[in-house]
């Protein structure tokens, strides 16, 4: 008819990513609460087309939720979602709103859908770039499936990536990256670059860049410390707010808290610390440049 409809009147956040079931009947989509804060949780909403009654199916599952798939009985929604710096893949069973986490692992999985009976995914990790995937539902076993990249990694070696996990100034456990030199040697001394995400309230994760590549950085001969200080996803909505009007405060001394913790490690030559970043992670940048 050429009428436009308000799906989420009423909903004052942003509301995105609608996708259809393949039955027809109901409608799933992205939704953030609160008007004017773009970090806000992203939850899982499903609507039922003929009724409009709206279902909150992540209200006591603090993570975000996107990249939402039907199953083919729509039935069931495979979706990504990030926790302690990864990204896996979830299944929500509708008729008893239960999640499970389908696969696990040191990597971040960008998208889902289905073939048949498994799953197609892409898949990054800080040591390799993007390819596809084919996951079994019921196991989360994962086997490749493209290789565009295997001709140039196949030519590379790449830097040890480490998870640590870091007492903060506060007494929290903060989880920090820390990659290191390919051909690495523990009786020399290397120089340490401080990572700061910008956004600010972005993770992170085991995210794969062509702009800021920890890999990169490391094969220059710096240890690299990516810190997941507080204001970032993937640690409870708490941990994510933090950062809300204390842009130079607790996030700033959970930097240190890192980069002081590495130091330590006599690898690292402690008088030649750095740090980097862009957007936040450039305003990260010069406020610890003026205050360190």
């Amino acid at each position: 008819t050429g009428e436009t409809k308000n799906m989420t009147q009423g909903m004052m956040g942003y509301d995105m990513n609608p996708v259809f079931s393949p039955d027809g009947t109901k409608m799933a989509w992205e939704s953030m609460e609160r008007d004017g804060y773009e970090a806000d949780k992203n939850r899982l909403f499903v609507m039922d087309l003929a009724s409009a009654k709206k279902t909150f199916y992540t209200k006591d599952f603090d993570q975000n939720a996107q990249s939402l798939t039907w199953t083919a009985d729509s039935k069931n929604i495979y979706f990504i979602s990030g926790w302690h710096a990864v990204q896996e893949i979830y299944k929500l069973n509708l008729s008893d709103g239960k999640i499970n986490q389908v696969t696990k692992g040191i990597h971040d999985y960008h998208t889902v859908h289905i073939a048949g009976d498994a799953l197609i995914a892409t898949k990054v990790s800080m040591s390799k770039p993007a390819e596809i995937y084919n996951v079994n539902p019921a196991t989360g076993e994962e086997k490749e499936i493209s290789f565009v990249n295997k001709n140039i990694l196949d030519q590379l070696e790449m830097g040890k990536v480490e998870k640590r996990w870091i007492t903060t100034t506060d007494n929290k456990q903060m989880l920090v990256w820390v990659i290191y030199p390919p051909h690495f040697d523990a009786n020399k001394k290397y120089p340490a670059l401080l990572y700061c995400q910008g956004g600010p309230q972005g993770t992170v994760s085991q995210f794969w860049s062509y702009r800021w590549n920890f890999q990169m950085m490391a094969a220059n001969d710096y240890i690299v410390v990516a810190p997941n200080r507080r204001g970032l996803p993937g640690f409870g909505q708490e941990w994510n707010e933090q950062i809300s009007g204390d842009y130079g405060g607790q996030n700033m001394k959970d930097y240190l808290s890192a980069i002081d913790a590495v130091k330590q490690e006599p690898f690292v030559d402690e008088n030649r610390l750095g740090c980097v970043g862009a957007s936040y992670g450039g305003f990260s940048a010069f406020w610890l440049a003026g205050h360190h």
